[in-house]
């Protein structure tokens, strides 16, 4: 049997979808926009996280300190780009190689392990500590997600969508596929250090480890939008991430609420989501075929 979430579960995993959904959306841009595999995702994720606590921990602004994770996460995916497109290795050992180095810098920006912020003035604490902490996320999730969308808007959006379509198409019509994929990768892991810095400064803590598994919740995050909601348009996809991201948290949550399951069953939980997700997409069309036939 599993009981209903009380309030405290449900707004917990709403502010960890929050908080995801912008490692969502880096997913996004990455995997399905320019159809490059990037691993960087689990070092730029706790990248983000010691790059904001050890400035904050030192009286650094935590609006500034969260900026600068924002560019760590935007220097970390140049380099995997700069593996790639320069060095000419395979998209996912680029990923790989970066991962692995950043687990060694993270250590380095932090010191130890893990660093605490409890009792840290954080950008919850201003003027954004007014309010709920699921309002403040949902804010900074909104407005990132619109300038996303206005991003991919733009002609240099443009291209990089048109780099990750069809390369060959995208050089012949003058298009400079390295600096696209620079950009794309760059933005997609700023958005996603931005994450770690924000679940650093509203759980309190950054970890080494943290960014362990995040590519799976990432691709579950976004499978599971893609299949549940409309992604017709680019709007439309990041708006279906943000959902997928939110619901992912909410159906974790669900079940980790089930009589039987403990919190060392997380990473069994994990699983079954992302095979499920991975299953969606084929049930969807069964039911439209069902439906037309």
């Amino acid at each position: 049997m599993s009981a209903p979430l009380n309030w405290i579960q449900f707004i917990g995993a709403v502010e960890l979808g929050l908080i995801y959904s912008l490692v969502v959306i880096g997913v996004y841009l990455s995997f399905r926009t320019l159809q490059f595999p990037d691993m960087t995702v689990d070092g730029s994720f706790p990248l983000g996280a010691a790059v904001a606590a050890t400035l904050i921990t030192a009286g650094v602004n935590p609006y500034a300190a969260t900026l600068a994770a924002t560019l760590a996460g935007a220097a970390a995916g140049m380099v995997t780009a700069w593996l790639a497109t320069h060095l000419r290795m395979l998209n996912l050992l680029a990923g790989i190689l970066t991962m692995t180095a950043l687990y060694s810098v993270n250590l380095r920006i932090m010191g130890r392990p893990n660093i605490a912020l409890l009792g840290e003035k954080t950008i919850f604490s201003g003027s954004l500590g007014q309010l709920p902490t699921y309002l403040s996320l949902g804010i900074i999730t909104i407005a990132v997600s619109f300038g996303v969308y206005w991003f991919l808007s733009t002609r240099l959006g443009m291209a990089v969508r048109a780099t990750g379509s069809n390369a060959k198409m995208g050089r012949a019509q003058g298009i400079n596929d390295r600096r696209m994929i620079t950009t794309g990768l760059s933005t997609a892991n700023a958005l996603v250090a931005l994450g770690g810095a924000l679940f650093a400064q509203v759980h309190g803590f950054a970890d080494v480890t943290m960014g362990l598994g995040t590519i799976i919740t990432g691709l579950a995050a976004v499978i599971m939008g893609e299949a549940l909601f409309s992604t017709r348009t680019v709007f439309h996809a990041i708006i279906a991430c943000m959902l997928g991201g939110i619901l992912y948290f909410l159906i974790r949550a669900m079940a980790l609420n089930v009589e039987g399951f403990q919190a060392s069953d997380l990473n069994l939980v994990t699983a079954i989501l992302v095979a499920t997700a991975m299953l969606l997409p084929n049930l969807k069309s069964k039911v439209r075929k069902g439906r037309n036939s």
